[in-house]
């Protein structure tokens, strides 16, 4: 495990940062970065919204499988009441009357989608009762079907269930890919806001101890002043100094509470919670392999699977263009019992066989190039599709090639950050014992090793969190862990859809 030069005074300097009097006297809770983003991943809005856009990837694609499981149904008229004039022809001579009709028809299907070739089968049971009320009859007849078995197949038509058996468990995939995406992007927005406090937190400390450190400057260049050592500007310009670093305190407490406010909103923990952020300055350093990341980003993630939907739709809607409104057919049998007599009983004795079967055609003979055009226009969006395709896997791989050699990078950048705040700072220390044992009055000097020794403790921060946005970064645009070497995975109870 390596370590930047100074992570033991980073550890010391946060273990000496308080709030101000006014929490003073509250339990102060201390957090890592992990922690935070545990928080994040169970509480946050953007949590639960990644949450709730996965149960509708995940209620669609169970609705998609259960369509193709057998379906049964029932369906009745109860009652269908006619009265109408109606002719009726005997020996030749056609005469009108008025006739009267109930109807009631009820049945019960069982079907199955047959996704492979698009056709249906079902089991079916039907009865029908029909009472004739017209002025020279008053009959009632059923007609029972106990069975029978349907068969549709459409033939050269568009088959709409082959290609979503191939789509709806792509988009599923892609939903659960896109849901690890969305918790490294919900890291990555905490490490952002975790790292607004605890810059703000070193702000703090930093116009705290700068406000005592000129404190304590005035005072000794008051009495040099008084002894005549020094001119009236040189006392004019440390008082100016305390008197700005007095109201940085001010700034950098207020900057403080909003980044407080703003973090513990993200976090939905109760605003009057204290708390202290610790530096994830515990680092495993690590280097990415370029390629092996490029690989697993092509095996994992959602865009590198929208790559391969795009073109599978784009084949779709070229044997659309071919299959729709050319030559087509319908195949329809059917096999079954039925039998028809006056009361119900008699209407399920010795049932008679009926069979059917009809093939219907539809054949364009002129369609003036309407159909070719179609298909045209659709093979062009399939080239069209596949340029971009192309052209998106080449931008992809390079902004996972870019992304890797920045966050290789990063260990040596944070490295030189954390000596530079070393040397900084005992660069400052230098000089300002110097001043005090009276080796040096120059005001500016003094002024300039403060201010290097507080920038370069704001450049190793920034560091640190630009190595844990890099971090968590190549995770979301790999979906692999490179520390366990594995991919990212997650459990879909834990989701609980």
């Amino acid at each position: 495990m390596q370590r930047p030069l100074s992570y033991i005074w980073i550890i010391a300097l946060i273990l000496l940062i308080y709030p101000h009097t006014a929490l003073a006297q509250k339990k102060i809770r201390r957090m890592t970065l992990e922690e935070g983003t545990f928080l994040a991943k169970e509480r946050s809005i953007q949590a639960l919204i990644a949450k709730q856009e996965f149960k509708v990837s995940y209620l669609t694609y169970k609705t998609f499988r259960r369509g193709y499981l057998p379906q049964l149904n029932a369906s009745g008229t109860l009652p269908n009441f006619t009265r109408s004039i109606q002719p009726s022809t005997n020996y030749g001579v056609t005469s009108y009357f008025l006739q009267q009709t109930v109807n009631y028809i009820g049945g019960i299907n069982l079907t199955q989608q047959i996704g492979f070739t698009g056709g249906s089968i079902s089991l079916n049971s039907g009865l029908q009762r029909i009472d004739n009320f017209s002025a020279f009859l008053d009959t009632s007849n059923y007609l029972a079907a106990p069975v029978s078995i349907d068969y549709v197949q459409p033939i050269f038509q568009f088959n709409s269930y082959k290609w979503d058996r191939r789509l709806q468990p792509l988009k599923y995939d892609q939903a659960k890919r896109k849901y690890l995406e969305a918790i490294e992007d919900i890291n990555i927005m905490t490490t952002n806001y975790f790292f607004a406090v605890l810059e703000a937190q070193v702000e703090n400390k930093i116009a705290e101890t700068n406000f005592q450190n000129y404190d304590t400057l005035y005072k000794i260049t008051q009495g040099r002043y008084q002894l005549g050592k020094i001119p009236q500007n040189q006392l004019l310009l440390y008082e100016l100094s305390l008197l700005k670093a007095k109201l940085a305190i001010e700034n950098a407490r207020l900057s403080l509470e909003d980044a407080l406010f703003v973090y513990k909103s993200f976090l939905r923990l109760p605003e009057s919670d204290s708390i202290i952020l610790l530096p994830p300055v515990d680092i495993n350093f690590f280097t990415v392999n370029p390629m092996k990341a490029i690989d697993e980003a092509l095996a994992n993630t959602s865009p590198a699977e929208d790559f391969t939907r795009q073109l599978l739709e784009a084949d779709m809607g070229v044997n659309y263009a071919k299959m729709n409104g050319r030559f087509d057919a319908n195949l329809r049998a059917s096999f079954g019992y039925n039998q028809t007599a006056g009361n119900l009983g008699n209407a399920y004795k010795s049932p008679m066989d009926a069979e059917s079967v009809s093939l219907t055609l539809n054949i364009p003979i002129v369609d003036w190039g309407v159909a070719r055009g179609k298909i045209n226009i659709a093979e062009s969006q399939r080239d069209i599709v596949k340029n971009q395709v192309e052209q998106g896997i080449i931008d992809f791989r390079q902004g996972i090639y870019r992304n890797i050699m920045k966050f290789n990078m990063q260990q040596n950048q944070l490295q030189i950050a954390a000596k530079a705040d070393t040397v900084a700072k005992k660069s400052y220390q230098i000089t300002q014992d110097r001043y005090m044992i009276g080796k040096i009055s120059d005001f500016q000097e003094l002024y300039t090793a403060q201010t290097e020794a507080d920038n370069s403790e704001n450049a190793f921060f920034s560091a640190l969190q630009s190595y844990w946005q890099q971090y968590y970064s190549i995770r979301k645009s790999t979906l692999f862990d490179f520390q366990s070497k594995s991919n990212l995975q997650f459990n879909i109870s834990d989701i609980n859809p």
